[in-house]
């Protein structure tokens, strides 16, 4: 077993089991394939989020590497703790500073392009792209709204509250959408740029503002703390329009996750939520939701909000 709980065929084999064995124990569930030659406990925690498996995947590929290689792109996302929607997370994304050679296959992505020493930082030991390298990576190569979520993330000024993961900041931003110019994909990078903000907190909110610019309607302020919200309630909220007094919240499930306190269940913090959204109705704004389902469908939550902000 290596130092990350990998079983890799070669330890397998040298603890004494047959190859014979090693396949019967991957076809009963006994041990679960993270890639080729590697495996793990089929109750290993890594196991239960797309970005922890990944993870994984990651470090089952390292020892597979030629040397210089660089984890990138959404590889890079997961290691560095981004966010990421509807993002395939099947192969492992890595750089290598050079012109030429790059090369796909069903578990690895091999990148080929210039990096410079200060695009290169460690995560847990790992060789990764920096954030600001990473998020205009993401922002060239993902659809725009997936790139959208990822450099808000990037952004995301809660990140300081983790140790060793500082937010992006707009000059290393700059500087590294500026080292891209000419780069495949650098004006669809400088969009998501423009419109990157450092207010959203989830992959709906970042899709919500999408989606309220796409409807026409004026953009919003971002966690806007409603004033004169009674006391004890939580009076911040995910969109603002202040003239109009009007509040837009994205209601994802995640959301209550994030509200629970100490030994709280679910169903008190939605009480909770209702309590509060009482609380800021109080104080004389009108307040509108909308969940991941709407999201695909915006056009009826647009014409809510637009019926608001006309009074």
């Amino acid at each position: 077993m290596d130092p990350h709980g990998l079983r890799t065929r070669r330890s397998l084999l040298d603890a004494g089991s047959t190859a014979a064995e090693i396949r019967r124990m991957r076809s009963s569930g006994t041990l679960a394939l993270v890639r080729r030659g590697a495996s793990t406990d089929p109750a290993d925690d890594r196991l239960e989020t797309p970005e922890a498996r990944h993870a994984l995947l990651v470090q089952a590929t390292l020892p597979l590497l030629a040397k210089g290689s660089v984890i990138s792109h959404a590889s890079a996302a997961v290691l560095h703790g981004l966010r990421l929607w509807a993002v395939r997370l099947d192969q492992v994304h890595v750089t290598r500073d050079a012109t030429s050679g790059g090369r796909t296959s069903r578990r690895l992505h091999l990148h080929t392009a210039r990096l410079h020493d200060d695009e290169v930082v460690e995560v847990d030991g790992v060789a990764v792209t920096s954030l600001a390298r990473t998020a205009v990576d993401l922002a060239r190569t993902l659809p725009y709204e997936q790139a959208v979520v990822a450099v808000d993330s990037a952004l995301d000024l809660r990140r300081a509250r983790t140790p060793g993961r500082a937010p992006l900041t707009r000059v290393d931003w700059d500087d590294a959408i500026g080292r891209a110019t000419g780069w495949p994909g650098g004006p669809a990078a400088r969009r998501v740029g423009r419109f990157a903000a450092d207010g959203a907190e989830s992959a709906g909110e970042s899709r919500s503002r999408i989606a309220i610019v796409a409807a026409g309607l004026p953009p919003p302020v971002l966690q806007l703390v409603v004033p004169r919200v009674a006391h004890g309630a939580d009076g911040r909220v995910d969109f603002a329009w202040r003239e109009q007094r009007v509040v837009g919240e994205f209601d994802g499930r995640v959301k209550y996750g994030r509200l629970l306190a100490p030994g709280q269940e679910a169903g008190d913090a939605v009480f909770a939520e209702k309590v509060r959204e009482e609380a800021i109705r109080a104080a004389s704004w009108t307040v509108l939701r909308w969940t991941w389902g709407e999201l695909r469908e915006f056009g009826p939550v647009a014409a809510r909000l637009r019926r608001a902000l006309d009074g």
